[in-house]
């Protein structure tokens, strides 16, 4: 587990020891364990996660990916609570891991979910609800199955949210309720649904039938999966939309190359210190990588150009936002993420660009992304200029808060650089052009604040600011 944070390993050993509390009652020589019913879903459970770490071409999940959680949910109803968290525990030890570190994460898991199995698996048995699920010869008591498998479901559902809060505040230090809040509404409804898998292949489990006609309902099971793997594809598919588009920005302008890819950084690190959530939090790191997408409709001699623009060009040059929201106009998943890199350029005090919003007027989103691109045009590398401290540029941004930035913005990313930090890879230099300071007359990036404009006098309201007396930066 070397690399996790020691909060985190705290967390991780604690669910570890609780975890293995939950399973001694079955080592009791006395326990009325069903050893059989155990193996088998737990042999089912570990194929399910095996299958899960098969790729497609595309590079998404297999359907298998979640299919394991209304074996979970079964193995509750079926079992008593140290059984059922005994199930879960191979197929989290085999499960697919995104990101190192992988054993600590594998660890965690398991315990996370025996710990989740064996709540869910308690209330089960708290509300009476084994004798509701019927046998040879008799048959299932409905609706009142129903109570227990839903009190199941919301405990099963409760408890995971909370130790995926709990870990994410360790490792990540994000703060817990506001984890838990993003969490828990995403995680209830599917769960309930998947109870309802389970209780249907717990009856049947229990019924003359055996364990056979349970396993057909893992056909509907994997169909669910697979639709929940199309929409993982979808995903991927956005993912590599937005790395094209950002390529080819990279290529016109090499200039400011990761640029963008900061921006979309800052943005996500504001954004969880607002407490948006998790889907709001996708849509602006899309927003800050694509803010500057407009400058594929700027003529290349303008952004390559060295010294200052003419006015005609200027005016060319505060076309990009419109221009950005043109190309992006027709790609729906990225919603809110428009409204940002159309008006991102627009100041608190009406005197920015392209239609001079005031206030409250101009985006929530867009607000985020002018502060997150100051903030980076500030930080990094030019080839005219050292990269300024980041207190100085956050000292920058507070003075020029009110009039061009949004001061609950600036609040935002001041605490969360606190949190967080800023490391070195993200104050890469952005040009990576011959000449260094020889160039001379190469232009301030969008939006950084200090840089005097022509059109309204005021810091960073000018895509491209006149030079410093004597045609030189």
């Amino acid at each position: 587990m070397r690399g996790t944070p020691a909060a985190a390993r705290v967390c991780i050993l604690a669910a570890v020891v609780c975890a293995v509390c939950c399973t001694l009652p079955v080592y009791a020589a006395d326990a009325p364990v069903p050893w059989g019913t155990t193996a088998l879903l737990a042999a089912l459970g570990l194929g399910s996660e095996l299958a899960a770490r098969r790729r497609h071409a595309g590079g998404s999940l297999t359907a298998g990916a979640v299919s394991s959680v209304p074996l979970l949910l079964a193995a509750a109803f079926l079992l008593p609570p140290a059984a059922a968290a005994l199930v879960a525990v191979p197929g989290a030890l085999a499960g697919r891991v995104e990101r190192p570190p992988h054993a600590a994460r594998r660890i965690w898991r398991a315990a996370q979910l025996a710990l989740t199995c064996a709540a869910a698996s308690w209330v089960h048995t708290a509300l009476g609800g084994p004798a509701t699920l019927g046998g040879p010869g008799l048959a299932p008591d409905f609706p009142r199955a129903l109570l227990p498998v839903c009190a199941a479901s919301v405990a099963f559902s409760l408890v995971l949210t909370a130790l995926d809060g709990v870990i994410l505040a360790a490792a990540e230090r994000r703060p817990v309720h506001r984890t838990w809040r993003g969490l828990l509404p995403r995680a209830l409804g599917p769960h309930l649904v998947h109870a309802l898998s389970g209780l249907l292949m717990a009856v049947l489990w229990r019924s003359s039938y055996g364990p056979v006609s349970a396993l057909l309902v893992l056909l509907p099971m994997s169909v669910s999966c697979w639709v929940f793997a199309q929409y993982h594809r979808e995903r991927a598919a956005h993912r590599a939309t937005i790395r094209a588009l950002v390529h080819a920005v990279d290529i016109k302008d090499t200039y400011t190359r990761g640029h963008s890819e900061r921006v979309g950084r800052a943005s996500v690190l504001i954004a969880r210190e607002l407490g948006m959530d998790d889907s709001r939090v996708e849509a602006l790191r899309f927003a800050g990588i694509l803010h500057d997408i407009g400058k594929l409709g700027v003529p290349t001699r303008v952004l390559r150009k060295d010294g200052p623009l003419t006015s005609e060009e200027r005016r060319i040059m505060e076309l990009h936002p419109e221009y950005g929201h043109e190309i992006v106009r027709g790609i729906a998943f990225l919603d809110e993420a428009r409204d940002a890199i159309l008006h991102h350029h627009e100041r608190l005090d009406g005197s920015g660009y392209p239609y001079g919003l005031r206030g409250s007027r101009i985006p929530e989103f867009a607000r985020v992304v002018a502060v997150a691109d100051a903030f980076d045009a500030m930080t990094s590398n030019r080839s005219y200029r050292r990269a300024r401290p980041v207190p100085a540029a956050l000292a920058e941004l507070k003075r020029c808060a009110g009039s061009q930035f949004d001061p609950r913005m600036v609040r935002a990313l001041g605490r969360a650089l606190e949190r967080h930090g800023w490391s070195a890879a993200d104050t890469a230099v952005t040009a990576d052009e011959p000449g260094g300071a020889e160039d001379g007359t190469r232009r301030e990036a969008a939006q950084v604040p200090g840089a005097r404009s022509a059109g309204h006098g005021a810091p960073g309201s000018d895509p491209r600011p006149s030079p410093s007396p004597g045609g030189r930066r």
